[in-house]
């Protein structure tokens, strides 16, 4: 009489057992060409916003014994390392 296993993968051994990991790099590189128009409008729209938000950092005059580092509303919201801060 043989056993069932429990669960799936109690019938392989460790180095047996299929692996789930994925690659980045085996992952297929989508060009811009290839998006849907609404994604390559997107795209541009927040290109042209970036470009607006650095032009504003470019011109706002350097703080004297400031903190440092970026403007942390520059995105209109208060952001500290790329996370949107509530006081």
């Amino acid at each position: 009489m043989s056993e069932k296993p429990d669960s799936p993968t109690a019938a392989f051994r460790q180095s047996e057992a299929p692996s789930l990991k994925t690659s980045l790099e085996d992952a297929p590189k989508k060009k811009f060409e290839d998006l849907p128009p609404a994604a390559q409008r997107a795209l541009k729209e927040a290109e042209e916003r970036r470009r607006q938000i650095d032009a504003r950092q470019e011109a706002m005059p350097e703080e004297v014994n400031g903190r440092g580092g970026l403007e942390p509303t520059r995105y209109d919201d208060w952001e500290i390392k790329g996370l949107t801060v509530d006081f």
